[in-house]
């Protein structure tokens, strides 16, 4: 088919991965993180001072990112005085910074530390050590500002989360989790007395995903739990004693902590909580504790992610809609005010170029972007999203890769399969022992919605993904005939392989997404095992310094479609991870995905 004319190029979709992160406000000055696709993809942190003036405070070679959990998270945190502390990616140390000094070691080689908070002349972080044996370990430690080795306060588990300490500094708050479960699955609500040692826990449990504690006061604590179904807000007593819903509802009031160091929700000067809630996309709201009167804040974006930092009666988040792109906000929850700091994509498109998301139901909720553009005759092509996770969720954020596609005449229907977040955790739950099977019908099913709703042409139906979404593409390929052809970006071919190969964090995921290893159970399920009921041509693209989906898995199922004559690209790229950061690559990637359609839809 001919495709439309548009002023979006590759250039321009991989030069908008900015990707502004993690903002922290103290003493009226806005800090947060940024990538830069121009440099190889490094993240510096940028500071807005109160008369609005930015400075960028790393510099090259300098890279602001942890790798605890390989995903990392959050990766600096401000002390009281300014100076920032962060970890750098190269040597993972971390590191000083004064106003107008250079970055001076406060740990040594050899430790990974994610989730800052400065307290009382310390930072208190989760360290993961790396043994020589493979082995990893980790704990809750506080390192000196002013030098000094960390001391371990909390150790034994396989996980730690949310280091807190209390206004008084005689409680350290924290979560924990172990193998095989994931923080989404169940996770404990620790507190220790720091004096004597003493331990319990106040909540939670293998059933229950406790989130995000934060103290009200010296006795009572803040906390996300989803014993209801739905991640909700709680308050409870040191002991866990009088727990009670602040404001229960069937609402989503966090999201899946992949990352560490996020905050769905920020205490306010006077004791009002800016609170993040909503299904699919989370709106922002001021939430007054004693009445449990929820207010929704009158800020022109329709989504935010969960990171929230708060001062006095401001906020700042990173929010998004369709047509603005994620951008560091700063909302006065008194005057009403917003002011957008930092956002990603530099320079937008012409508006008419950029496609309207319509929520639909496929019957998997999804996000529909019919294409736009001239005028033309005919039902268009589609490709179909599959969000990666799988324990993630699709939003209705401005993606210029979406424009891109949707701009020459192509539809994008952005799907929110059955365990997906932002549902509650039933529907999270939908994919417990069902993997392969219940994203993989959700995705042929919404194939077969578009068909039938007259949307897309039933011949010109696409798939794409990446990791546990390259996953399901390569495994709806196997399992139907719906469809054109398929994408998938460093994709997961293989069960047994992967669980041996993958990342600490994610080594023991699969049991609970397919079930303990059994071969043929195995073979019934990857796409490897099912390669041979392939008939569409398909696209792979690989980094290759992946941690979490070793390069082979894309390789083998390449090699398997090679030998059966199924058209096959595969595409490596030396120094890209789990996710391309680089702007060549991002830039190479999607005109080989723009020419793969072409082929295809022809």
């Amino acid at each position: 088919m001919p495709f439309w004319p548009s002023p979006i190029t590759t250039r321009d979709v991989a030069s908008a991965g900015v990707r502004p992160s993690w903002p922290t406000i103290r003493g009226g000055r806005v800090w947060w993180t940024e990538d830069r696709p121009e440099e190889g993809g490094r993240t510096t942190i940028v500071c807005r001072a109160a008369d609005g003036t930015h400075r960028e405070l790393l510099r090259a070679p300098w890279c602001a990112r942890t790798r605890v959990h390989e995903y990392g998270g959050r990766p600096y945190t401000v002390t009281p005085g300014g100076e920032v502390v962060f970890a750098n990616l190269d040597d993972q140390r971390l590191y000083i910074l004064a106003d107008g000094g250079e970055p001076e070691p406060l740990t040594g080689d050899g430790c990974r530390y994610a989730d800052l908070v400065v307290h009382d002349g310390q930072v208190w972080a989760v360290r993961e050590r790396h043994g020589d044996d493979g082995k990893v370990t980790r704990a809750i430690v506080s390192v000196p500002l002013d030098g000094g080795d960390p001391r371990a306060w909390v150790t034994g588990c396989d996980f730690y989360a949310s280091p807190a300490v209390s206004p008084d500094g005689r409680h350290l708050a924290y979560l924990c989790w172990n193998h095989p479960l994931m923080p989404w699955d169940g996770t404990e609500l620790r507190v220790v007395r720091l004096s004597s040692g003493e331990e319990w826990t106040v909540r939670g449990g293998p059933a229950e995903s406790v989130l995000a504690p934060v103290w009200k006061d010296d006795a009572h604590l803040y906390l996300i739990s989803d014993a209801s179904g739905w991640w909700n807000l709680y308050e409870t007593g040191l002991r866990g004693a009088d727990t009670r819903a602040v404001h229960p509802a069937e609402e989503e009031f966090a999201a899946p902590p992949w990352q560490l160091g996020g905050w769905p929700y920020t205490v306010l000067g006077d004791g009002r909580i800016a609170v993040l809630h909503g299904r699919g996309d989370l709106r922002m709201g001021v939430l007054d504790p004693e009445s449990g009167t929820l207010t929704d804040l009158d800020v022109p974006r329709s989504g935010w992610d969960a990171a929230l930092a708060a001062e006095g009666t401001s906020v700042v988040g990173v929010g998004y809609s369709a047509t603005l792109p994620r951008s560091v906000v700063q909302v006065d929850t008194a005057a009403g005010t917003h002011v957008a700091l930092g956002q990603d994509v530099a320079r937008l498109p012409d508006p008419a170029c950029l496609p309207l998301p319509r929520a639909v139901e496929t019957p998997a909720p999804a996000f529909l972007y019919p294409p736009h553009g001239p005028a033309t005759t005919g039902v268009p092509p589609y490709v179909i999203f599959v969000h990666g996770g799988p324990t993630a969720c699709a939003d209705s954020a401005l993606d210029l890769e979406k424009a891109f596609l949707t701009s020459r005449g192509i539809g994008v229907l952005d799907v929110n399969y059955g365990g997906s977040t932002g549902y509650g955790r039933p529907y999270r739950d939908r994919l417990k022992g069902q993997w392969g099977l219940v994203d993989v019908a959700d995705t042929i099913a919404a194939a077969r919605w578009l068909a039938a709703e007259g949307l897309a042409d039933p011949a010109k139906i696409a798939v794409r993904g990446s990791s546990a979404g390259g996953w399901t593409v390569l495994a709806a390929c196997c399992r139907s005939d719906v469809f054109a052809g398929g994408v998938s970006y460093y994709g997961i071919s293989a069960l047994a392989p992967l669980s041996e190969h993958t990342h600490d964090f994610e080594s023991r995921y699969v049991e609970w997404l397919v079930g303990p290893e059994d071969p043929q159970v195995y073979a019934a399920r990857e796409p490897l095992g099912l390669v041979d009921d392939v008939t569409c041509p398909m696209l792979l693209l690989q980094g290759l310094d992946d941690p979490v989906v070793p390069p082979q898995q894309s390789v083998a199922f390449a090699d398997a479609l090679s030998e059966r004559g199924i058209p096959c690209t595969y595409l490596s790229f030396d120094g890209e991870s789990h996710g391309f950061r680089r702007a060549e690559t991002r830039a190479a990637a999607l005109a080989a995905e723009l020419a793969f359609y072409q082929q295809i839809f022809a």
